[in-house]
C-alpha cells in the first residue's frame, strides 16, 4: 500500500524555491576572484582575511626587483575548497605578481587581459563538444583592482588597465592599506577616482537595486563607498578596551579590518560573498561572457580556431615594421663593417710598404757595411 502524499496548498509550484535549494546546497558553487595591482599592496593579505584562511602564504619581496631581468606579468592560480554549514564552495583565486613593478609597464596588462579571453574561449570551446558534462570553468566572476594609497589621483596604469579589465569582468576597484590616510585624505581620494572613473567611461561593478528587495539600503550603501578602502590582516590584536580583533596595531592606537569607521573591508565582504555572490556569477555567466561569446560568433564560423596575434592584421604590419627596421639596422651594420674592413686593408698595405722599406733600408745597410769590411781588410793586407 502507498504511502499518502503530503498535502500542499495549491498545486506545488511555490515550492519550486525549496527544489532549487537543495540542487544548491547539494553541488555547491564555483567562484573565480582575480587580484590585480602592484606587489606590496596587500592582496595576498587582503584574500586570506577575506575567506579566514590561509590561502596563499606570505610572498618575499626580498627579490621584488630582481624581476627586472623577466620583466613579465605572471598568472598565478590557487584552488581552495571552503565549507560553511555544510555548504561548499570551490574557490579560485588568480593572482597576477609582477604587474606595474617596472620603470617602463607598457603592455603589462596583456598577460593579464589574455588570461581572462582566453578563459571564455576555453568555456565556449568546450559548449561546442558533444561532451560537455566535465566543463572546467575558471572564468573570473570578480577582479579586485587594488589602487595605491597615494592620496592624489588613479594613475595612467591604472586607467589603462581597468578600461580593459572593465569590458571583460565584474571590476570591483579597492583602496589598498587605507590605514595610511586620514579619513578626510580618504574621503577627498575616494571622490577623485570616482570622477576619473566617470570621465574615463570605466566600467566597475555596480549591484542590482530592486526597489521591492529588502537589501535595497544596503546596495546604495555598496555603491557610495565604492572605491572600497580596505585594510588586510590576519593577525589577532588587543584594541584599547580589550577586545581582540582582527587589524594592525600602531603607536596611536589598533586599526581595526571589521571596523566600519576604519574602513570598508565589511562592505566588500557582503558584496563579494554575503549578498551578491550569485548577482557577481550570473553577471559574468550573462553579460561578460555572452559578449565575447557574441563577437566571436560574428566574426568566426562554427568551430573555427580564434584569430592567433601572428594572424592578426594589425601584428602583421607591426611585424612588418620591425622586420623593415631590422634589415635597415643590418645593412647599416653591414656598411660600417665594410667601411672598417677597407680602413683595415689600407692600413695593411701602409704597414707592409713600410716594413718593405724598412726591408730595403737594412739590406743597404748590410751592403755598405760589407763594403766597409772589404776595404778595411785590404788596407791591412797591404801594409804588411
Amino acid at each position: 500500500m502507498t504511502a499518502p502524499l503530503t498535502s500542499f496548498d495549491g498545486i506545488g509550484i511555490a515550492n519550486l524555491p525549496n527544489q532549487r535549494h537543495k540542487i544548491v546546497a547539494k553541488h555547491g558553487a564555483h567562484f573565480t576572484i582575480m587580484v590585480v595591482g602592484e606587489s606590496g599592496l596587500g592582496k595576498t593579505t587582503l584574500i586570506n582575511t577575506l575567506f579566514s584562511t590561509e590561502l596563499s602564504p606570505p610572498k618575499n619581496y626580498s627579490r621584488r626587483h630582481h624581476k627586472q631581468l623577466d620583466k613579465l606579468t605572471e598568472v598565478e592560480i590557487i584552488k581552495a575548497e571552503l565549507e560553511e554549514k555544510q555548504f561548499k564552495v570551490k574557490l579560485t583565486v588568480i593572482d597576477t605578481p609582477g604587474f606595474g613593478d617596472y620603470v617602463n609597464n607598457r603592455d603589462s596588462w596583456t598577460p593579464i587581459v589574455d588570461f581572462i579571453d582566453d578563459q571564455h574561449e576555453a568555456y565556449m570551446r568546450q559548449e561546442q563538444q558533444p561532451q560537455r558534462h566535465e566543463k572546467i570553468d575558471l572564468r573570473v566572476h570578480a577582479c579586485l583592482y587594488f589602487i595605491r594609497p597615494t592620496g592624489h589621483t588613479l594613475k595612467p596604469l591604472d586607467i589603462e588597465i581597468m578600461k580593459r579589465l572593465g569590458t571583460r569582468v565584474n571590476l570591483i576597484p579597492v583602496i589598498a592599506k587605507a590605514d595610511t590616510l586620514t579619513q578626510n585624505d580618504l574621503s577627498l581620494f575616494k571622490q577623485r577616482i570616482r570622477e576619473v572613473i566617470k570621465a574615463q567611461g570605466i566600467r566597475t561593478y555596480t549591484p542590482p537595486i530592486d526597489p521591492d528587495d529588502e537589501n535595497t539600503d544596503h546596495a546604495r550603501a555598496l555603491i557610495e563607498a565604492m572605491p572600497f578602502s580596505i585594510i588586510g590582516s590576519t593577525e589577532d590584536v588587543e584594541a584599547s578596551d580589550g577586545r581582540i580583533v582582527k587589524g594592525r596595531k600602531y603607536t596611536w592606537g589598533v586599526a581595526e579590518v571589521e571596523n566600519e569607521k576604519h574602513c570598508d573591508f565589511k562592505k566588500l565582504r557582503s558584496l563579494l560573498i554575503r549578498t551578491h555572490m550569485l548577482d557577481l556569477i550570473s553577471t559574468s555567466e550573462e553579460n561578460h561572457y555572452e559578449n565575447y561569446r557574441q563577437q566571436q560568433m560574428e566574426t568566426r564560423k562554427f568551430g573555427e580556431p580564434k584569430v592567433k596575434k601572428s594572424d592578426n592584421p594589425k601584428f602583421k604590419e607591426e611585424e612588418e615594421q620591425l622586420r623593415k627596421r631590422f634589415t635597415e639596422q643590418v645593412k647599416a651594420e653591414e656598411a660600417r663593417f665594410r667601411q672598417w674592413e677597407q680602413h683595415l686593408i689600407a692600413e695593411r698595405d701602409r704597414l707592409n710598404k713600410d716594413l718593405e722599406q724598412a726591408h730595403s733600408h737594412i739590406k743597404q745597410l748590410e751592403a755598405e757595411l760589407d763594403h766597409l769590411q772589404v776595404n778595411l781588410y785590404g788596407r791591412g793586407t797591404g801594409r804588411r
